[in-house]
């Protein structure tokens, strides 16, 4: 969201460097509404001033003891003019805010030119992809065959894009979260969070998921709660409507939630497996930071990730996203992306984002400088968040990276003391 004077200030420059990113913008609405705003706003402050003028004069009517009668029907009238075009300014404001929150972040001028993901810019790798001497069977192949994943069961259970983790499955989805949440709170500096998994709409909004992509959240049907696409909602709007003072700063959070998407406009693409479901469960980080150190912090977040794949030893690289497939609240991406034997590919695990002040302009998350300090003001923190990882993306991994010509899979010695000393999944 963007502050109405730099939005009229600088209209036709935030448009032109949004270019593709602002294709659903109603441009044309909005500059009108912003010319209307500009009338309305200077009409009501020359009524207001004639208002002003007209009262001194009946005043010094009546204490001079000269009718004043006619005077005051005319400041009456101005004055139910000015009520007037206060309700129509409101009006126009609101529409204003509203068209406002469907504008996409800038895209830092480091984020490279681009429409779609075939313009994205690969920045480094870690590691090197397993070797096979027979073709590399597929995640959903392992885990149905290992008797670990069950994915008819949850579709009777709830349908479509739903999974079931048993025994040593569900067991290795726990120490992955374990094992995620205990590097990033005693190594990486993380405060853990429990946060509600069900938020409301000013949560939402404050964070860009609305009102823009309200289809493709689960709404509840009599209270007007959302569940989380994504820690990054509640956690975010831990600090909603606060004035943090800049001692506080950077404040860093980890949380451990499950995520659900109606993953909208995706049906057709990855029907089967763990890759694409209406329920996950993630690690997420998030951020605050002074607008001065968040490019840094970017660098940092992304690393924190990047060695939660280091530690299991799965080969991955990071991509810088373009401007056309940069999310909407982002004003620069990095993307993640494992190894995926089976698919010969890499699939995204993580994505990490710096939103600048967008989310924070609309959350009201501000910080004031030390009071010491002659020119302390206020001015809003920059956010950022990203995966830590998606916990099933990371089963994923591990089950393709991992597999054995036998049928079972080998798990990552860092986390077989969450396993209990287990050092492979078999059948069961």
């Amino acid at each position: 969201m963007y502050d109405l004077r730099t939005l009229r200030d600088n209209f036709d420059a935030i448009r032109n460097q949004l270019g593709p990113r602002g294709i659903d913008v109603p441009w044309d609405n909005i500059r009108t509404l912003i010319d209307q705003r500009r009338s309305l706003t200077g009409q009501a402050e020359q009524l207001r001033h004639e208002l002003k003028k007209g009262s001194e004069d009946v005043a010094k009517l009546k204490r001079e003891g000269r009718p004043a009668d006619a005077s005051m029907v005319a400041m009456k009238a101005v004055g139910e003019r000015i009520k007037t075009i206060e309700d129509e300014l409101r009006v126009v404001e609101e529409t204003l805010t509203n068209l406002n929150l469907h504008i996409p972040n800038l895209p830092h001028p480091s984020v490279p030119e681009g429409k779609d993901s075939d313009h994205n810019v690969e920045t480094r790798r870690w590691g090197t992809p397993p070797s096979f001497g027979t073709p590399a069977k597929n995640h959903w192949e392992i885990g149905e065959a290992l008797g670990i994943l069950d994915f008819d069961r949850a579709a009777k259970i709830t349908g479509a894009r739903f999974a079931v983790l048993m025994g040593a499955g569900a067991r290795l989805e726990r120490a992955l979260i374990n094992y995620m949440l205990d590097l990033h709170t005693t190594q990486h500096g993380y405060r853990e969070v429990l946060p509600p998994f069900l938020v409301n709409r000013s949560s939402m909004t404050a964070t860009g998921q609305l009102p823009k992509f309200e289809e493709d959240l689960f709404r509840l049907r009599d209270e007007d709660f959302f569940l989380i696409p994504t820690a990054e909602v509640p956690v975010t709007n831990l600090h909603r409507d606060e004035t943090l003072t800049e001692n506080a700063l950077p404040l860093r959070y980890t949380a451990f939630t499950p995520c659900f998407r109606r993953e909208a406009g995706s049906y057709g693409k990855d029907t089967r497996g763990l890759i694409r479901l209406h329920q996950f469960n993630k690690v997420e980080l998030v951020s605050f930071v002074k607008p001065d150190q968040s490019y840094e912090e970017l660098e940092r977040l992304t690393g924190h990730a990047e060695a939660i794949l280091q530690g299991l030893g799965l080969h991955y690289r990071v991509v810088t996203l373009c401007a056309g497939d940069t999310g909407f609240s982002a004003a620069k991406t990095y993307d993640i992306e494992v190894w995926l034997p089976s698919h010969n590919h890499y699939r995204e695990i993580s994505s990490c984002s710096n939103f600048e002040g967008f989310q924070a302009r609309r959350a009201g998350i501000r910080y004031k400088g030390l009071s010491g300090k002659k020119d302390a003001r206020m001015e809003f923190v920059h956010t950022l968040n990203g995966s830590g990882l998606a916990v099933g993306r990371t089963v994923v991994a591990i089950l393709e990276n991992y597999q054995q010509p036998e049928g079972s899979v080998m798990i990552p010695e860092v986390l077989r003391p969450y396993m209990g000393g287990m050092d492979r999944i078999k059948k069961e």
